[in-house]
């Protein structure tokens, strides 16, 4: 898991940057920097999101784990299988673009 992404997650909740939710990031599109997807997001669901991100060039993170493990890396309670952030500096964005990409060469 990218320290990075984890360090954003918790800054970006502080200040109330995030959009949680499959439905509502779908809705929130248009405001999105980044999108981080669970492993527990449906196939159907996934194409959806990736497919109106690529029109809106929102980039998107697969986050290798549950939607219990990301709500937990926001310190929530709850599941969460889908966030958007609504404001990331664009040099977080590479950096973590790139930091996952290594990570899914390496499993």
């Amino acid at each position: 898991m990218s320290k990075l992404l984890e360090k954003s997650l918790k800054d970006a909740r502080k200040e109330d940057q995030l959009t949680f939710g499959t439905k509502q990031v779908l809705n929130s599109l248009k405001n999105s920097k980044l999108i981080v997807l669970s492993q527990s997001v449906s196939k159907e669901m996934v194409e959806k999101i990736e497919s109106d991100a690529k029109k809106e060039k929102v980039p998107l993170v697969n986050f290798q784990g549950t939607s219990v493990a990301l709500g937990r890396l926001c310190g929530l309670q709850f599941r969460i299988s889908t966030i958007s952030f609504t404001s990331i500096t664009d040099a977080n964005i590479k950096s973590i673009l790139k930091d996952t990409e290594a990570e899914e060469k390496n499993d």
